[in-house]
């Protein structure tokens, strides 16, 4: 593991610290990257983030993916925790925490705008980021793809009614532009650049260059992981520091549902049975969000300095640090699992 990889937290300790310092600093920088954005994607984060995920598309062997379908147990955990569990989770502790436990602190119509934030983040399960927990993990590249792919379309289908249904909504209009472009700049592209880079690479050197420019890559995968949260808690430095309590509030349920949906997952991956390199990406799908998707949603149905927009941000703002805990303890925990599936 490089010195990258081993302090890894720090370095995204240093990254929040300068993002949150940078925005309050320079804040029309930050505006004005914001403002680089398409279907409410920022294309400046969209390239860091292909960056970061770049290295795992390279590791995806097609003749493996055809072998998945002879395991379903983890995909089946990652639908039934995305699909099943996590919406109503995400719904039931908003109406817990800001109906009951922190009623005296916020009206009724913020309270219902946070809740609706929410809600939108736990309809809206991840996928690009995910790619980046799997390779920190040493998750099954070809497996993590299925994972996501499967994911995405279930997505296409049921993201709108069931968020419709848990909103009270009946006219709910999805960002499908928003919906598609992520697919396309996080999955697609990087996946067939990745495929054409391996190819490249095996004709010259087979697997031994794959290795070898993978591991050159590594690096720069972290430095892309980095930038991102800068730019993430630049974005919204000004929003930290004027409601921090409001943010802390947020953050609450929020945490709780991401720990206990990954030990859901977790408990559920054990008694599978599933070897640890498929179950780690089949956890850390469902816990963390397709933050993108749930900002859009929030911002064209509630407006862009409403509770809900910001409840969603303050999503953004919790995942990295939690996730990469989760990362840490999913490395840690290696040994519960059966030997993995290469």
């Amino acid at each position: 593991m490089g010195l990258f990889e081993r302090y890894l937290t720090v370095w995204v300790g240093l990254g929040i610290l300068a993002g949150v310092g940078l925005g309050l600093l320079t804040p029309a920088s930050f505006a004005a990257i914001a403002a680089i954005e398409v279907a409410h994607v920022n294309l400046i984060v969209a390239v860091l983030i292909w960056i970061m995920i770049y290295p795992m598309m390279i590791q995806i062997d097609f003749a493996a993916v055809r072998d998945v379908g002879r395991k379903p147990q983890g995909l089946m955990l990652t639908v039934v925790i995305n699909w099943l569990i996590k919406p109503f989770t995400m719904a039931a502790l908003g109406v817990l925490f800001f109906k009951y436990l922190f009623a005296p602190f916020v009206d009724t119509q913020s309270a219902n705008e946070y809740i609706a934030g929410m809600i939108l983040l736990g309809v809206a399960p991840c996928t690009a980021m995910v790619f980046v927990w799997s390779q920190l993990t040493k998750g099954d590249p070809n497996y993590t793809l299925v994972q996501v792919s499967v994911n995405d379309l279930i997505m296409v289908f049921a993201f709108a009614p069931i968020a419709a249904f848990l909103l009270g909504v009946t006219d709910l209009a999805v960002p499908w532009q928003t919906l598609l472009l992520s697919t396309v700049l996080y999955v697609v592209l990087p996946l067939v650049a990745g495929v054409l880079t391996r190819q490249w690479l095996r004709s010259r050197g087979g697997e031994a260059a794959v290795s070898a420019f993978v591991k050159l890559l590594k690096p720069w995968s972290v430095v892309g992981l980095i930038a991102t949260v800068v730019l993430l808690f630049g974005f919204q430095a000004e929003t930290i520091v004027a409601q921090p309590l409001v943010i802390a509030l947020i953050a609450i349920p929020l945490l709780i549902q991401t720990y206990g949906i990954f030990a859901i997952g977790y408990v559920g991956a054990r008694w599978l049975k599933l070897p640890h390199n498929i179950a780690a990406p089949a956890c850390l799908i469902g816990t963390s969000n397709f933050f993108e998707l749930a900002v859009a949603v929030a911002i064209s149905l509630f407006g862009l300095h409403s509770g809900a927009a910001l409840a969603t941000v303050v999503g953004v703002l919790v995942e990295v640090p939690v996730m990469l805990s989760l990362v840490a303890f999913v490395n840690r925990t290696r040994h519960w699992f059966v030997p993995q599936v290469n």
